[in-house]
C-alpha cells in the first residue's frame, strides 16, 4: 500500500468513526470516550485534519473548509435526532482543533524540510 492511500485511508477511516461516535445516542458511545466534552471535539478534530492534510497535501484550504463545515453539519444533525444536542460552542471546540491539527502538520513539514 502507498503512504499516500494509507493517509487517504487513515483519514477516511476517522471521517466515518467520527460521524459514528458523533450521531449514535450517548449511552452507546464506548466508555473510552467520555472525558471533557470540549477535548473530545478538538482532539478528533485535529487528528481529523491532520490526517486530512497529510493524504490531501495540495488542498489546504479545501479540506480545512470541508472539516469545518463537517462540524456545522454534524450539530445541526445532532439537533435533529432527538437523542443528541447540536451545540455551537463544540463547533468552535472542533475548529480549535482544525488549527491545532494544522499548527502539528505544519511543523511537521517545516522539520521534514529543514533535515533534508
Amino acid at each position: 500500500m502507498t503512504s499516500s492511500l494509507l493517509w487517504k485511508a487513515s483519514f477516511w477511516t476517522l471521517v466515518l468513526i467520527t460521524l459514528w461516535l458523533s450521531l449514535v445516542p450517548s449511552e452507546q458511545v464506548p466508555s473510552a470516550f467520555h472525558f471533557w466534552d470540549k477535548a473530545q471535539h478538538a482532539l478528533g478534530f485535529a487528528g481529523l485534519a491532520f490526517l486530512g492534510l497529510m493524504a490531501y497535501p495540495g488542498r489546504l484550504p479545501r479540506v480545512m473548509l470541508g472539516l469545518a463545515l463537517f462540524g456545522a453539519g454534524i450539530e445541526v444533525v445532532q439537533g435533529l435526532t432527538g437523542w443528541r444536542q447540536g451545540d455551537w460552542q463544540d463547533w468552535i471546540a472542533d475548529c480549535a482543533g482544525l488549527v491545532i491539527g494544522y499548527s502539528v502538520w505544519r511543523i511537521g513539514r517545516l522539520l521534514v524540510r529543514n533535515l533534508t
